[in-house]
């Protein structure tokens, strides 16, 4: 029996896209990691480090390592990030703050969540999440991963509508190829993602 796509399926690696699925701190990584390299590198950051530290994507251990450290191991070869010093020292901080205020487990963030602001205020708490990423992530939960607090969908907006417009609307590769051509025409007429 063939088993169901991921719900993420945005590298083209089933693998990271089921680490994506089953592993908060994961998707948070990616989240972070997803802005001016293509979004499939940027989502499969978290399986290479977890890869890289033993299998092991644990935001405690993680902030429990040295910054530089850290930093090193995110600058091997093939690099996290385009910018992988700079944005291993953003995936340090959000371990250390996932440590420090949720116990280690990222998915309490979504799960004691009270309502989609809520989740909006705790997002924006993160390092590294700013109102764009914070309001594409809660579209992420709602759409691909049925995490839904009350009023989830206004607290998102624009990214809770029907437009595909960032990673929370990819369920296959034609939906990826569509959000590809919306975000091209927007750059194209010097637009964001949010208009």
């Amino acid at each position: 029996m063939k088993s169901a796509p991921p719900a993420i399926p945005i590298t083209g690696d089933v693998e990271a896209d089921r680490l994506l699925e089953r592993d908060p701190f994961a998707l948070l990584v990616g989240m972070l990691l997803d802005q001016q390299v293509p979004m499939e590198w940027a989502f499969r950051g978290p399986l290479t480090l977890h890869s890289r530290l033993g299998d092991e994507l644990d935001p405690a251990a993680i902030a429990a390592m040295d910054r530089d450290e850290f930093v090193a191991v995110c600058s091997e070869k093939p690099a996290i990030h385009r910018f992988p010093s700079s944005m291993g020292g953003r995936v340090w901080g959000l371990a250390v703050a996932v440590a420090e205020h949720y116990g280690g487990d990222a998915s309490l963030i979504w799960r004691d969540a009270k309502t989609g602001d809520d989740l909006y205020r705790r997002l924006r708490e993160l390092p590294g999440y700013g109102d764009e990423k914070a309001r594409i992530f809660i579209a992420i939960l709602g759409k691909r991963l049925g995490v839904a607090p009350p009023g989830w969908e206004a607290a998102c907006m624009p990214f809770s509508d029907d437009q595909p417009r960032s990673v929370a609307d990819v369920a296959d590769a034609e939906s990826l190829a569509a959000v590809r051509e919306w975000k091209k025409a927007k750059r194209a007429a010097n637009k964001s993602k949010q208009d």
